[in-house]
């Protein structure tokens, strides 16, 4: 973590948006897939995208299973309807990346697996700019609705369902996917994309913390109905992702008390954040990016008492800009003047 320090596990690189496949943003998922293990596809307007080699064997696995329903005359087309689920999914991921950038914030990475996309972005702490970063994904399926639509209704009214079978069922199971991916991720479930929107716009009347614990309640309610639902239904698939939307509920559950208690601690005098002039708190509050051992940054101005790596620069558990410590001091704590 060269020329900077962040605080504690909500401080870590976080991933503000997740699409769940059938098959699911934005939180601070540590359950996710990343680049270890992935293939660099491209980079496009500065963000690398990345495959994940569990990737190819779900494609195996459904096109064994998909090849068996007989709806095409021919195997390539469901390659082809494969290939554009996850072209619609990185046009999803990009749509959170971009205005995440748009906002100010940071946005490098894309990864896809088998249960969608994950983009690894951090926006400013700030409730507008989280809600922009988590709504500009499903947007993105928002515009594409009219338009698979439109080509559905156009193949429907040009009778390809006879002249064309194989171009009116692929059309058709595109539209399905766009809709089932808007659908199923506006669910107010966190960390879904309709979750991590309910938890900004929590953000403006009860704060960061409380926002994220309130969503995070909500999310494991929403989590025994996706349970249930996976046990009626016999799908091993959902199984799958209630687990994985549980194991990152949880997590946001306790990042929730920790932000809880960094609220509600004591502050350090003399000190106030350059950017949101909040002072900070008291207490082994930053994490070493080196170690990984906790120490409070302003008692020993940036340096790190366990292993020694010094750090130029910290960032505000508030509003998360980073910033030289001697931007932090007040005049209180200036060394006079000589």
């Amino acid at each position: 973590m060269a020329g900077g320090l962040k605080p504690g596990d909500e401080w870590e690189t976080e991933i503000r948006a997740i699409n769940l496949l059938r098959r699911g943003d934005s939180g601070s998922f540590q359950k996710m897939p990343t680049r270890n293990g992935s293939i660099h596809l491209f980079q496009l307007f500065g963000i690398n995208v990345y495959l994940h080699w569990s990737w190819f064997v779900v494609a195996m696995i459904r096109y064994q299973v998909h090849s068996q329903w007989h709806q095409y005359s021919s195997s390539i087309w469901y390659g082809l309807e494969y290939l554009t689920l996850f072209l619609i999914v990185l046009m999803h991921e990009f749509g959170h990346a971009l205005a995440c950038k748009q906002v100010g914030g940071q946005a490098n990475q894309i990864v896809l697996w088998p249960l969608g996309g994950v983009a690894y972005v951090a926006p400013p702490q700030r409730p507008g700019a989280q809600l922009w970063s988590i709504a500009a994904g499903p947007l993105v399926n928002v515009a594409l609705f009219p338009i698979f639509s439109m080509i559905w209704w156009l193949g429907h009214s040009a009778d390809w369902m006879e002249t064309l079978p194989d171009v009116y069922n692929y059309v058709m199971m595109i539209w399905y996917m766009n809709t089932l991916l808007l659908v199923f991720n506006m669910m107010p479930v966190y960390p879904l994309d309709g979750g991590q929107i309910l938890r900004s716009l929590l953000w403006f009347p009860f704060g960061r913390a409380r926002s994220l614990m309130i969503a995070s309640i909500i999310g494991l309610i929403g989590v025994a109905g996706i349970i249930a639902f996976g046990l009626f239904a016999h799908s091993i698939w959902i199984g799958i992702m209630a687990v994985f939307i549980l194991m990152n509920c949880w997590s946001g559950l306790m990042q929730a008390r920790a932000l809880l208690k960094i609220t509600n601690a004591p502050r350090r005098e003399g000190f106030a954040c350059p950017v949101c002039k909040t002072a900070p708190p008291l207490g082994a509050n930053w994490r070493c990016g080196k170690c990984g051992k906790g120490f409070d940054t302003f008692e020993t101005q940036g340096g790190c008492p366990h292993c020694g790596t010094q750090y130029t620069a910290t960032s505000c558990p508030e509003c998360g800009n980073l910033r030289p410590i001697t931007e932090w001091m007040t005049s209180s704590s200036a060394p006079p003047k000589v």
